[in-house]
């Protein structure tokens, strides 16, 4: 519903079909091999529990580091370890410590700095490499804070980020503008020789999640709920209800940070949505379920009439039902809606544009309804797979099939018929052609890697 018209159509939504918008406003420091026999006293790898590390973590220090099974573990022990000895080393310098890292894949070598040269004799005792250097950490550490008052006064947006640098003994600055930077230590008071300014060209962002069922509000007023988040080519977003806006309509997410705009809305007639979101915002496989648990989508295939089906919506949360009867018209106040699917769902205003699964497969997102969640209702979603098939987008699944729009043009997954391709929509019907043999689909879905026909029977036939 248009947003002028909110508020009649809620009182309408109580007792007749209506859309459910709502209007609102090692090495040194290396871990010791295990002895034999009875230890008097535990390491600090065994404190640390490092032996229970979970595979999900080794397997990513592998993956992003670049090291085998037998160094992700050693690494992980040593980095125990040197914080252990680096800790007690902090302790006995007191005053003069300057900072401590480690260094080499398997993080075997532990420096301590500090300013008195006489430490280094017990820094070396102890296991780790020595560094003497002009600048405390706590030195260091008050000029970070003098630019830190600071930059509550002044625009630091193009020197947009500062920290300590232990290893080069100083406080950097990274800057896109050298100005800003300067600008910045004259209004902090700090000592210009512990400073040193770095250029960059990047411009750090937060980051947020887009995942079914959490709320987003539009630019004009007025709130509605993600359906799905999607793909198209490299850009990032979700599906949503076309009733919630239209094309250049600006949304601002969940915490009522700037989201993205609509780029194509289709109401009445269909109930169709999607958005951009920029570059804060980034698709994940998920939907809001009970308690705020994330619920998996892995894919999109349609289920019958009289299976159970649940929504996720930012006014009411989770509800389940069962699926009454597809291939449903139904006329709102602003027009008749075709090719919606009936359900037994209850559904608020403000539900609008969230979330159907049946199991970990996407329905289609809310589109109106009429009742309440007190009372009971019935509600009608707008199914998934023509919304993916008429603006080109690849549903975000936990099964990881990629980007398929990648062996083709970005944005397209491809028409039904010919060879089958993974982000294609199907319905039931369609015939396909794969390793030689013919195929007709079953059940309507996306198609995606690793569901190749013959790998399904549940969605394919040979023909």
């Amino acid at each position: 519903m248009s947003h002028r018209n909110a508020a009649a159509a809620c009182a309408v939504a109580a007792a007749a079909a209506g859309a459910l918008l709502l209007a609102t406003p090692q090495a040194a420091g290396a871990a010791a091999p295990p002895s034999p026999g009875p230890r008097t006293a535990a390491t600090a790898a065994d404190t640390l529990a490092v032996s229970a590390a979970p595979p999900e973590l080794l397997g990513a220090l592998q993956r992003d580091l670049g090291l085998t099974p037998a160094q992700a573990a050693r690494r992980l022990a040593n980095e125990a370890e040197a914080g252990a000895a680096a800790a007690r080393l902090q302790q006995r310098l007191a005053g003069a410590y300057a900072g401590a890292w480690v260094d080499g894949a398997e993080a075997g070598t532990l420096t301590v700095a500090t300013t008195r040269a006489a430490d280094a004799a017990a820094i070396t005792a102890a296991g780790a490499r020595a560094r003497v250097v002009p600048h405390t950490l706590a030195e260091l550490d008050r000029t970070k804070a003098a630019l830190d008052r600071a930059a509550l006064r002044n625009s630091t947006a193009d020197a947009p980020v500062w920290y300590v640098d232990v290893r080069a003994n100083t406080v950097v600055i990274r800057a896109v503008k050298a100005s800003a930077a300067e600008s910045l230590i004259r209004a902090s008071g700090a000592d210009r020789t512990r400073v040193r300014v770095e250029a960059t060209t990047e411009r750090p962002r937060p980051l947020y999640d887009i995942r079914g069922g959490d709320a987003y509000y539009m630019g004009g007023g007025g709130r509605c709920s993600v359906g799905f988040a999607i793909t198209r080519g490299t850009q990032q977003g979700f599906a949503t209800a076309g009733h919630c806006g239209r094309a250049g309509t600006s949304t601002s997410g969940f915490n009522q940070v700037a989201q993205g705009t609509f780029q194509a809305s289709s109401f009445p007639g269909r109930d169709m949505a999607w958005v951009a979101a920029n570059s804060s915002w980034t698709s994940t496989p998920y939907v809001k379920g009970a308690g705020g648990r994330n619920v998996q989508v892995t894919g999109s295939v349609q289920q019958p009439v009289g299976a159970s089906i649940c929504r996720s919506g930012s006014t009411t949360g989770w509800h389940c039902g069962t699926i009454q009867q597809h291939n449903t018209s139904v006329t709102y106040p602003e027009g008749t809606i075709t090719g919606v699917t009936r359900t037994s769902v209850c559904a608020e205003p403000g539900d609008s544009g969230g979330s159907y699964l049946s199991g970990s497969q996407a329905q289609g997102v809310t589109s109106g309804g009429s009742g309440d969640c007190r009372s009971g209702g019935t509600t009608f979603h707008q199914p998934i797979n023509p919304l993916l098939q008429a603006y080109g987008l690849t549903l975000k699944t936990t099964t990881g099939p990629g980007d398929p729009g990648d062996p083709g043009d970005p944005g397209d997954p491809g028409e039904p018929g010919g060879t089958w391709a993974a982000g294609t929509v199907y319905t039931a019907g369609d015939q396909v052609t794969y390793g030689g043999a013919a195929y007709r689909c079953l059940q309507g879905h996306q198609a995606q890697a690793g569901w190749e026909p013959p790998n399904v029977p549940a969605l394919w036939q040979r023909v």
